[in-house]
């Protein structure tokens, strides 16, 4: 039964390592909130600029939702992880489901004028625009996203 309370999220910080990683329930009001969680230890230390917190933000809540809505089909009882590896000037967000993945070559390009109506697909256009660098693995269903620290 859905009380309309988002599952607990599971933090494991590992400092020594310079990863911080969550598990986040597929369950899209647990996007905010995971979003804040790994900022906060992303950042912890630093005073990073405006554009680079809000690239951050941008880049791990639509990959977030990428993944619980076309990864793992919405479905709250499985889980999608993230991590962060951190050097000391650049962040490496990592966003992983078990889904069968996707051929981000497939993807059209949201800004032409069939695409401009449809109500998806300009996630993976922002990430691309604000990321320095996107790659994803064979299978489709994991993505990186290299940022700046600062």
């Amino acid at each position: 039964m859905d009380d309309g309370v988002a599952a607990p999220l599971r933090l494991c910080v590992r400092q020594a390592e310079g990863i911080v990683s969550l598990g986040v329930p597929a369950d899209l009001r647990c996007v905010e909130e995971a979003v804040e969680l790994m900022a906060r230890h992303c950042f912890s230390g630093r005073a990073p600029s405006h554009r680079t917190s809000f690239r951050f933000r941008v880049l791990l809540a639509e990959a977030l939702t990428n993944s619980i809505l076309f990864g793992v089909g919405g479905d709250p009882a499985r889980m999608v992880r993230v991590a962060a590896e951190l050097s000391g000037e650049a962040i490496r967000l990592e966003v992983t489901d078990d889904g069968p993945g996707f051929n981000p070559q497939e993807i059209s390009d949201p800004t032409t004028r069939e695409a401009v109506t449809r109500p998806i697909g300009r996630g993976l256009f922002l990430i691309r625009s604000l990321a320095d660098r996107v790659e994803f693995n064979d299978q489709g269903n994991t993505i990186w996203m290299t940022l700046p620290r600062s």
